[in-house]
């Protein structure tokens, strides 16, 4: 079964754009909005490269919604009850597929791949043979290159109410990587608020893979102003510092006596902006963090965050050894989102599940190779509750 939805229950800017054209149309409420259906699935209608795109609702039975659209296998909104059990709108993205297409920000919500992150001058060597990727941060290559994942449109089933599936073959060659990659990835809402984040891969070529989503949060809503005051704890007693250019050193020293000691509960804003030369780097927090192994059911608790006007609190789960985690620095007010807010500095936060950056350049990082007869698998889940 394919759902398409037609519909962003919750989001603002569709129920705007719904109140506009009401011919043929019928209207659906939520707790305090009402959407145009067919208005709001026309906004996410279109084709690319011959390819359909479209809008996908998950939902379950705690009135949680997801929603996805398959340009980029991307993460639109994510609706979930805050402490007075308002429906909150956690997750910033766009109304409309326009908007996503046209932004100076391209990862808003979206599938990453096929190398999550940087990879120095885009360069890696596997068994003596050199490859080399687009260069699009820099020196670097980031998240891909310059045609990544978040550009393409994926094929998508779904299979029930709670879960999409996502795959695409990402051809030997496809910006520079080896291999024919056979990619898919599972969303999965489930009855206890959790999104479950399943990445699978195999490969005719011997190739390096490292797969995660860039949704950007701000657990206060969509719209509510800054992060800073959002209360984070990372459970990583080490971290990867970085050069100018955001490449590691290669080097796993503590965080015990910098501004990167999130082992305890401490608000985003609380140290970024000390005079330190990691910081610097990364104009604010734009690391990765070496998680440490405990865990919950075979995963890693990675990191508690928790929005501090809505109480809502974000915990992430993981089998990936890293999280990168971005304080939303290059945020300039040049995107508008779907409920008519501006992209602003510092108004979302990205935590990033991967291995670490620059890995096939790096001796002694967790290795990122996949070889033909392996099967690529890994799963992250971002529970959201109330503190």
């Amino acid at each position: 079964m394919l759902k398409i939805y037609s519909g962003i229950l919750g989001l603002s800017v569709l129920a705007a754009t719904a109140c506009s054209s009401n011919s043929g149309s019928t209207t659906v409420k939520s707790t305090d909005l009402s959407v145009t259906e067919t208005s709001a699935n026309a906004a996410f209608k279109d084709t690319l490269n011959g390819k359909e795109i479209n809008l996908y609702e998950l939902t379950n039975n705690q009135n949680a919604k997801a929603t996805f659209t398959n340009y980029g296998g991307r993460l639109v909104g994510l609706i979930v009850p805050d402490k007075a059990g308002k429906l909150t709108d956690v997750v910033v993205g766009f109304g409309s597929i326009a908007d996503y297409l046209k932004s100076t920000e391209p990862y808003f919500g979206a599938t990453i791949g096929r190398y999550g992150n940087r990879i120095a001058k885009g360069k890696f060597t596997l068994d003596g043979v050199e490859y080399t990727s687009s260069l699009n941060n820099g020196k670097n290559s980031l998240h891909g290159g310059k045609n990544g994942y978040q550009n393409v449109v994926w094929d998508a089933v779904q299979p029930d109410k709670s879960t999409i599936v996502f795959t695409y073959l990402s051809k030997d060659g496809e910006e520079g990587y080896p291999g024919n990659l056979k990619v898919k990835v599972t969303y999965s809402l489930t009855n206890d608020n959790e999104l479950k984040m399943e990445y699978e891969a195999t490969t005719d070529k011997k190739t390096i893979v490292n797969l995660t989503n860039h949704a950007f949060f701000n657990l206060n809503g969509e719209g509510s102003g800054t992060i800073l005051n959002h209360v984070v704890q990372i459970y990583a007693d080490t971290y990867t510092p970085v050069d100018e250019g955001l490449i590691p050193l290669g080097t796993l020293p503590s965080v015990k006596g910098t501004p990167f000691d999130f082992t305890s509960p401490a608000a985003i804003g609380a140290r970024v902006n000390q005079n330190d030369i990691q910081l610097k780097n990364g104009k604010g927090y734009d690391h990765n963090f070496v998680l440490n192994q405990v865990g919950r059911k075979g995963l890693i608790h990675g990191a508690t965050v928790v929005g501090d006007l809505s109480g809502i609190q974000m915990d992430i789960y993981t089998e990936e050894p890293g999280l990168q985690f971005y304080s939303g620095n290059f945020m300039k007010g040049n995107n508008t989102f779907k409920n008519g807010s501006k992209d602003d500095y510092r108004t979302a936060f990205a935590m990033e599940t991967q291995h670490f950056p620059d890995s096939p350049n790096q001796v002694g990082f967790p290795s990122t190779v996949l070889n033909p007869g392996e099967k690529y698998h890994t799963v992250s889940i971002y529970k959201f509750s109330v503190k």
